[in-house]
């Protein structure tokens, strides 16, 4: 709009209420009316509006954690959490009493807010802080009346909830290693005589057993990309000398390569696999690995087999899933070895403590009971952690994950 163009000025908002009606119309007076019926409508609706952001907005500093709560109710609640300090911070919602987690705000940077909404039951409550370079801040108790159940909480995996199941999971881990070292060297040695119908026979067992070893491909470092690594992102690709391990073998033995071109791969495989399990005894499996590489492995499933990219000529993509599948149950039995599937669907299960010390807890989320197996359906997980904490689920009381 040029400089000395001046927008039309408005219509008094009287005159445009009253426009069209027939005779004359006081406005003076009715003007004054609608202005104070405005002012006080507008003065009600900010007390309203400032009355439930001062009871629903909770503070997060370095100094305090959960200021602001004030004259809560049972039912579905909004909280808003507000960082006032200088630091990044996470807040939780917890059972002061047993360190159950209800809800969870997290990345929440300086001067931001952000919702916490959740199904708030009757009982005990507190927010808990983790600021950054802070110790854990938990604020005061407040009570919450009524008999609504709400959201259960659900108890955080501690590390030495974790240490157990870790050294099971190392065991299997170096059994699975050494029938993996028997197999590659049966496999090497078909290769170096120029057996190569049966070594193509022996590949696949071979490749099954590294591919069930699960979450422990996070802790095998290098080892891993030179046992079972791609040609991807390599200058030659599949005739990349670079590329090794399980994948060059399959691409040699179903596209017509000999003893002679597959030899030297077939004799690095084998010294790769013995180093490794030699190494093996001195490496930790990190505990948050149990977790978290549990569900990665049947997403590289998703991604690499079920999608057909990692298919270098033998066509054994659905037995590598199979294979994946297993290597993602063990460290979730392993995690909570006492524990049974609770199935009403293959997409609906809990885990539940069974034997002489259960507890009757769920070790994953809350699913109704209906059909108990011993090990869990394909896909199925179960969330651990020392550190991060899950959010809620409804029904039920406490659980543990």
């Amino acid at each position: 709009m040029p400089a000395d163009v001046l927008p039309a000025r408005p219509e008094p908002i009287a005159h445009r209420m009253l426009a069209g009606r027939a005779g004359p119309v006081p406005a003076g007076p009715v003007l004054v009316c609608l202005l104070l019926a405005v002012t006080l409508l507008a003065a009600g609706l900010s007390g309203c509006g400032s009355q439930t952001a001062a009871g629903n907005v909770i503070t997060v500093s370095t100094g305090a954690c959960g200021a602001g709560w004030h004259r809560v109710r049972a039912g579905m609640q909004t909280f808003q959490v507000r960082n006032s300090g200088t630091a990044g911070a996470e807040a939780y919602l917890i059972n002061p009493a047993s360190g159950a987690v209800f809800a969870e705000v997290s990345g929440l940077g300086p001067g931001t807010t952000r919702p916490m909404r959740l199904d708030l039951g009757s009982g005990s409550y507190a927010f808990q802080c983790f600021i950054q370079d802070t110790d854990t801040l938990t604020g005061p108790t407040v009570r919450v009346g009524g008999h609504h159940q709400g959201a259960p909480g659900i108890l955080p995996v501690t590390t030495n909830d974790l240490l157990g199941p870790a050294r099971l999971y190392h065991a299997y881990v170096s059994a699975g290693l050494d029938m993996l070292a028997r197999q590659v060297g049966l496999l090497t040695r078909l290769i170096r005589v120029g057996r190569l119908p049966a070594a193509r026979a022996a590949w696949l067992p071979a490749h099954l057993t590294y591919e069930r070893l699960g979450a422990a491909y996070g802790t095998f470092d290098n080892f891993d990309s030179e046992i079972d690594g791609r040609p991807d992102g390599l200058a030659r690709g599949v005739s990349d000398p670079a590329f090794t391990g399980f994948y060059r073998i399959e691409y040699g033995l179903w596209h017509g390569q000999g003893a002679r071109q597959l030899g030297r791969p077939a004799t690095k495989l084998d010294r790769d696999v013995l180093a490794l399990r030699r190494a093996w005894p001195s490496m930790e499996v990190d505990l948050l690995d149990l977790g978290l590489r549990t569900h990665e492995i049947l997403e590289n499933a998703l991604e690499f087999q079920l999608t057909g990219h990692d298919d270098y000529g033998s066509g054994t993509t659905l037995a590598t899933t199979a294979a994946n599948i297993t290597g993602t149950r063990e460290p979730v039995t392993r995690a909570c070895p006492r524990c049974t599937w609770a199935c009403t669907s293959w997409t609906a299960c809990s885990w539940r403590k069974s034997g002489p010390a259960a507890t009757g807890r769920p070790c994953a989320r809350w699913a109704s009971t209906g059909v108990s197996r011993s090990t869990p359906p394909p896909g199925s997980s179960c969330r651990n952690s020392t550190r991060s904490r899950p959010s809620p689920s409804r029904g039920g009381d406490d659980a543990r994950v």
